[in-house]
């Protein structure tokens, strides 16, 4: 069986990620709002940015939450594929924390 990792880019500008095993039933309960609860419920219409399959919902839940925790610049650079990008937005975010950290010792 085969898991999908999304991203929506909702009405009100935001991303939202999330990951399913049938990408067109989850698709279709965002859109109708099937959960007034649900993040993309006041932020519709969402269109789907982004899906890649994998093949165990471990894998999908991981990835999901490795993606939930990047900044919009990074997710952004996922949707355009590129890659390069990322790469360089992860050194980047490397060389602030090595320098914040060298900052901050005594």
């Amino acid at each position: 069986m085969s898991y999908y990792i999304y991203i929506l880019h909702c009405a009100d500008g935001s991303y939202y990620t999330g990951s399913t095993a049938d990408l067109s039933l989850r698709l279709t309960a965002h859109q109708e709002g099937s959960s007034p609860r649900a993040y993309t419920y006041k932020r519709r219409p969402v269109k789907l940015a982004w899906a890649t399959e994998v093949e165990t919902k471990r894998e999908a839940r991981m990835l999901e939450h490795q993606i939930k925790g990047w900044n919009r610049k990074k997710k952004e650079a996922l949707i355009r594929d590129d890659y390069n990008a990322i790469h360089e937005i992860v050194r980047d975010e490397r060389k602030r924390r090595e320098k914040i950290k060298k900052d901050s010792s005594p």
